[in-house]
Parts: structure tokens; sequence; C-alpha cells
């Protein structure tokens, strides 16, 4: 599988929420695949990139309520981590009817920002590792790169350490 430049490759709400953010200079760089990619592996495979420089939108429901947590390819999410962080009383994976709703995307395609609904964002410190990342464009079948910090502003994105410990 081979990623191609593609200026429309995002899916549309994505092309505009860039506009919105000033980012059109972001289009040319996004890489369109012709089989979906809906997980982080099969994303990183496909760029010939690490998995963890892979950013892994994921909409959880914190006491019922749609939060968005950014997380590298290579790690999972520590569910408690993120009930702290919110100070909620429960946090589940969101299932796909509520991701949709939420963001206007769906699962495997989520972006990190250009949401149909204002959604709190929590970001993974360990995304700052990287000097670049690879995000969803909306689609299952796109990509785009970022660095991690600006990627994270323009979520709305709060850092924080969410991601499970091996052990």
């Amino acid at each position: 599988m081979t990623a191609a430049e593609e200026p429309n490759a995002a899916h549309p709400r994505f092309a505009e929420a860039l506009g919105a953010l000033g980012l059109d200079d972001l289009g040319p760089r996004i890489r369109r695949f012709p089989d979906a990619t809906r997980t982080a592996a099969e994303a990183a495979a496909a760029l010939g990139c690490d998995l963890s420089e892979i950013c892994k939108s994921l909409v959880f429901a914190a006491d019922g309520v749609p939060v968005l947590v950014l997380m590298d390819g290579a790690s999972r999410v520590d569910l408690e981590l993120v009930r702290q962080e919110l100070g909620a009383g429960k946090v589940t994976r969101a299932d796909a009817d509520l991701v949709r709703e939420a963001t206007g995307y769906a699962i495997g395609g989520v972006p990190p920002f250009g949401h149909r609904s204002k959604t709190r964002v929590l970001a993974d410190r360990a995304l700052l590792d990287h000097d670049v990342v690879w995000a969803a464009a909306g689609t299952p079948y796109a990509v785009f790169p970022m660095d991690p910090k600006t990627l994270i502003a323009h979520a709305g994105g709060t850092l924080a350490d969410l991601r499970e410990q091996a052990g």
C-alpha cells in the first residue's frame, strides 16, 4: 500500500476546519490510501513510520459526556487516569453512535479537531516525544502530518499522563 498526495483527500468537514484554522497549506500534505487504515498499526505500516508516530483520536464517555483522548498509536489509554483527570465517576469507551454524534466522523477516521460539536480533549504527554505525528483526516483512508504541539493546540487539548503503564 502506498500513500498518494491528494489535495482533496480529507473529509469535507475536516477540510473546512483546516480552512477555518488557517491551515490550508496542510491540504497538499494529506496522504490518501487505496485501502482503509482503520487502526494505528495499519496507518503506520502504510506510512512506513513507527507505531508511536500515529496519533489516535479516541472517544470515551465520562459520566455519559463525550471526551476525546489523543494517544500515540503504540500505547493504550488508562481509563482510570482519564477518570481522575476529568474528575468523573465513570469513563467508558464510546460506542460508534456516540462517536459519530459527537464528532461527525466514523471510528477509524476521527481527526483530532474539526468536529461537529465542541468536545473536551485530553492529550497524552508522550505525543510530544515526536517531531511529527500522523492523524486521521476525517476518513479511514486519509492522514495528515503535524508537529504534536501544534496539533494539540488546534484540538484545544489539555496535556496529561494517560497511558497504561507496562506491568
